[in-house]
């Protein structure tokens, strides 16, 4: 599924982020950014050893990355040139701020990939794995979140939601048609 907003191309696809041919993949990263399972640990295998190292003088630098903020690194052995990692929410039954705290993992990495003049970016669905968040609510803040950024900045050119699996991205597919929908009406 494809559409346009501004002048961003919006799409939804299945597929392995790893494999992305975009500027930037997005890692649903942990506090510590020194890899770990799902979508983390599998930027982390196919990035290589160059992605831990720069992670590891971040945290040097900085300490932990506080959930819903964003850092860049490249993207070592990966196709995409860059690896912008935040750290979503755990869930926690709705009542502990997870639902700005997504969103700000979704605006965060968008602001950080404008700033780094990027041209496109892929997200996988933030916090739907072993964060818990419910895949329906997850993809209607994400979804929310990006195209609002995408009506107000005009930027990156291409935004590119990759799902692991079919039922999510049929989820993604059936909360963008709503959005759509709420927009005309």
């Amino acid at each position: 599924m494809e559409l346009t907003i501004n002048k961003t191309r919006l799409t939804l696809v299945q597929g392995d982020i790893t494999r992305q041919d975009t500027d930037a993949i997005v890692n649903a990263a942990n506090s510590g950014l020194l890899g770990g399972g799902g979508v983390d640990g599998a930027i982390h295998r196919a990035g290589g050893p160059t992605i831990l190292e720069e992670c590891r003088k971040i945290r040097a630098e900085r300490g932990s990355l506080p959930t819903g903020q964003a850092v860049i690194t490249t993207g070592g052995n990966l196709k995409a040139r860059h690896v912008i990692h935040t750290v979503g929410p755990v869930w926690q039954g709705g009542h502990s701020e997870e639902a700005e705290l997504l969103a700000s993992a979704y605006r965060e990495s968008l602001k950080l990939a404008v700033s780094m003049r990027l041209s496109s970016v892929s997200f996988p669905s933030i916090s739907t794995g072993a964060y818990g968040y419910p895949v329906i609510e997850a993809a209607e803040i994400a979804l929310k979140t990006v195209t609002g950024f995408l009506r107000r900045e005009g930027s990156p050119e291409e935004v590119v939601f990759v799902l692991f699996s079919e039922p999510v991205q049929r989820v993604y597919e059936q909360t963008l048609q709503k959005l759509m929908q709420e927009m005309k009406d």
